[in-house]
């Protein structure tokens, strides 16, 4: 498919895991894309394969806003417009609260809620010329609380609230603004994770589908938001989960059966 032959494409933290399938993806699909990420080597492992003149490597930290106005910027510059912004970046901070600390609380936040703040701010008059499109990712852990991650509770509960302002804010004016919502999914991020035999264990005790999600099948579903199918879409916050949120939280009754 070249869905996006001739959009151009943002995705922030697009060296790895999600960001870098999404960028893939959008690049897969005709776009011209700048990838954005904090390590540039692993922004141009992302690109490997494809045609560098359809991309505009652009390292740096996306809580910095005069950093993210000049990245946007440039963009413009390099591609002449925008059309689709993906604020992908984020990381968390596990631990209990009594041991977060104020630099830890401001760097998940720096991270997972200013730099989306920025972005949309930055990318707006653009998209606004273009009748384009915002994808934020927010999180399973945006839509309730965990143990032990407070912190990017708060930040990802904040982004999936902001993205539902502003999709009231700028729907009518032809922008829509959605956002993907995942749970635990196969990444450098999370491959610590993936060695805990009792986490993976309570992951598929919870997920109907049994495992974690590819970075490739989240990038998917980003790429529908942005396309043309998902023109009547706007403000809503879409859980791709493998079916985690479906449930209230109770134990599985079926297990007294077995």
């Amino acid at each position: 498919m070249n869905r996006f032959e001739g959009k151009v494409v943002i995705v922030t933290g697009a060296g790895s895991g999600i960001g870098s399938g999404t960028a893939r993806r959008f690049l897969q699909e005709g776009a011209l894309v700048t990838l954005n990420g904090r390590r540039a080597h692993k922004l141009h492992e992302t690109l490997i394969g494809f045609d560098p003149a359809r991309a505009l490597i652009h390292p740096g930290d996306v809580s910095d806003e005069s950093y993210v106005d000049r990245m946007v910027a440039d963009t413009v510059a390099q591609f002449g417009k925008l059309d689709v912004l993906v604020n992908n970046a984020g990381m968390a901070i596990f631990g209990p609260f009594e041991q977060t600390t104020t630099p830890d609380w401001r760097t998940v936040m720096g991270t997972n809620l200013d730099s989306v703040f920025f972005g949309a701010r930055a990318a707006l008059p653009h998209l606004l010329k273009t009748q384009g499109t915002i994808i934020n990712l927010s999180s399973a852990s945006g839509l309730g609380a965990d143990w032990g991650m407070s912190a990017y509770n708060a930040a990802k509960g904040a982004v999936t609230n902001y993205t539902r302002a502003l999709a009231l804010e700028f729907g009518a004016r032809g922008v829509r603004v959605n956002a993907v919502a995942p749970s635990f999914t196969s990444t450098d991020a999370t491959a610590e994770f993936g060695k805990n035999e009792a986490l993976l264990a309570a992951f598929r005790d919870r997920m109907p589908a049994g495992r974690a999600a590819t970075p490739a099948e989240i990038a998917g579903v980003i790429a529908f938001l942005a396309s043309d199918d998902a023109r009547f879409i706007n403000g809503a916050i879409l859980p791709v989960d493998g079916g985690l949120t479906a449930s209230n939280g109770q134990p599985n009754f079926l297990s007294l059966f077995e």
